[in-house]
């Protein structure tokens, strides 16, 4: 007897749906674009009265489906969002643009199970919940994922053949050669031989960046030297003409060697010498009261405790930059904890044992400014519907507008007080100068307290500390 057909899903005009779109580098024969599976999405979602709201609009740009470790931020947040019921039905170009490992279909049925979801493509939609639809798909699925695992194994198998007979990598062109690997560009060689000289003569990657910018000299992607792609470049074993594959040596590479066996593993060994001094000497550096805090107004980023000369110091981290970001804004570390010290001091010793102050009305300033941010995200989302703006430059304004609404309300949680325990109130000082109490849970007090340990630029003659450029920014307690 003929199973019965399992009813098609009632669709309601307007009920809202969630849009898909993914795309990979190169691995799919399909590589249909983002922008275009977007397009063809919109158009069944309107022949079928489904509405998109821009916050259901979930991308995958430059995300292969079928490798198990790579993360989808768009697919995990669409599972996400189909779980709190926010919509019911979901739209992809084709089933595998959704998903090529079973694991991810079976995930999707899961949620399906539980919140009745529909998938629609563009040839067909899946009820979910219909056995026969299910058996499609996961044949559908199964089908993409064998392919997936033959283009896997093909190309393993041809960079192991490649690697055993010496041929180098294929990929980007690396500093020294052409594209092929395999001829020398004498002029980024001479660089090259210049790099690992300097080093062997004491200088550091810091210094060896330096000269190269002041030479105009780029990397192979057109950007500026810093020590990290001078350290990479000392790293490197293909300009000593040796093949790696999977990490390890295989033996030499049938192409010309830039620097000789012996410099290269004399850098090497001089590489992994400093690295085990910086690593035993970790335990004597001294410990920078407010790691995580200082920040520069410049720049907007985390200024390091490190030592300028002899004096320990907060640094600007664009300390190392060779273009127009660099920046060496620094102030001296001993004057700015003990004001930032005593400015905890003072707060903790005016905190009752519940962590809140003893005489302080909550601050409207944070809840109005997010107020205005919603305002302000509810018209962009009506010029994006009114097709005012792209979508592109809804979804760059709309990210900053929903960062500073999280930020915000990061700081107006009600955050635990168990850290202040035995440091609030008029035994303040004496709790933070006891021998017990350790620099770690220091810093996190701090962190507790302050938002932020602002530094602006000096005002002052050089040697003459200036107080008034710090500026301290209090967490809502």
């Amino acid at each position: 007897m003929p199973r019965a057909k399992h009813p098609e899903p009632t669709i309601t005009p307007g009920e809202p749906a969630a849009l898909y779109c993914r795309i990979s580098q190169a691995d799919d024969d399909d590589q249909t674009g983002v922008d275009r599976q977007e397009r063809i999405c919109r158009e069944i979602a309107e022949r079928r009265g489904l509405v998109i709201d821009p916050a259901h609009v979930f991308v995958d740009n430059s995300r292969s489906a079928w490798r198990r470790n790579r993360k989808r931020p768009g697919w995990d947040q669409l599972l996400e969002r189909a779980r709190r019921r926010e919509f019911r039905h979901v739209i992809a170009y084709h089933p595998d643009r959704l998903m090529r490992q079973p694991r991810d279909l079976e995930e999707l049925l899961q949620v399906s199970d539980e919140h009745a979801i529909v998938l629609h493509g563009e040839a067909n939609r899946r009820n979910l919940s219909d056995p026969d639809d299910r058996f499609i798909l996961r044949i559908e699925v199964a089908h993409a994922c064998r392919s997936s695992d033959d283009t896997s194994r093909r190309l393993k198998s041809a960079l192991a053949e490649r690697a055993e007979t010496g041929m180098p990598h294929s990929g980007k062109r690396r500093f020294g050669y052409e594209p092929d690997g395999m001829t020398i560009r004498e002029e980024e060689a001479e660089v090259v031989r210049e790099v690992f000289d300097r080093y062997l003569k004491g200088q550091s990657p810091v210094a060896i960046a330096l000269v190269l910018h002041k030479r105009g000299i780029k990397t192979v992607y057109g950007k500026e030297w810093t020590q990290g792609t001078v350290r990479a470049l000392l790293d490197s074993r293909h300009v000593a003409g040796i093949r790696m594959h999977q990490g390890e040596e295989v033996g030499p590479g049938k192409w010309p060697a830039v620097i000789d066996a012996g410099t290269w593993a004399e850098a090497r060994t001089r590489r992994e010498y400093r690295s085990a001094i910086h690593q035993t000497n970790l335990e004597l550096r001294r410990f920078y009261l407010l790691r995580g805090l200082v920040m520069c107004k410049r720049c907007g980023t985390l200024m390091s405790g490190t030592k300028v000369g002899a004096v320990p110091s907060y640094l600007c981290t664009r300390k190392s930059r060779n273009d127009e970001k660099k920046c060496v804004r620094r102030i001296a570390a001993v004057k700015l904890e003990e004001f930032v010290t005593e400015a905890a001091i003072d707060l903790l010793g005016r905190l009752a044992v519940s962590g809140k102050l003893a005489s302080a009305t909550p601050p409207n300033s944070l809840t109005g400014a997010v107020e205005a941010d919603q305002e302000q995200l509810a018209e962009l989302n009506q010029m994006w519907t009114a097709k005012e703006i792209s979508t592109a430059e809804y979804r760059v304004m709309r990210k900053e507008i929903t960062d500073r609404i999280a930020k915000a309300q990061r700081r107006m949680v009600i955050r635990p007080v168990k850290l202040l325990s035995g440091l609030t109130g008029p035994g303040a000082r004496a709790a933070w100068e006891a021998d017990e109490m350790t620099d770690e849970r220091r810093n996190a007090v701090l962190r507790f307290l302050f938002s932020g340990v602002i530094i602006d630029a000096s005002s002052k003659p050089s040697g003459v500390f200036d107080w008034g450029r710090i500026d301290v920014e209090q967490n809502q307690l």
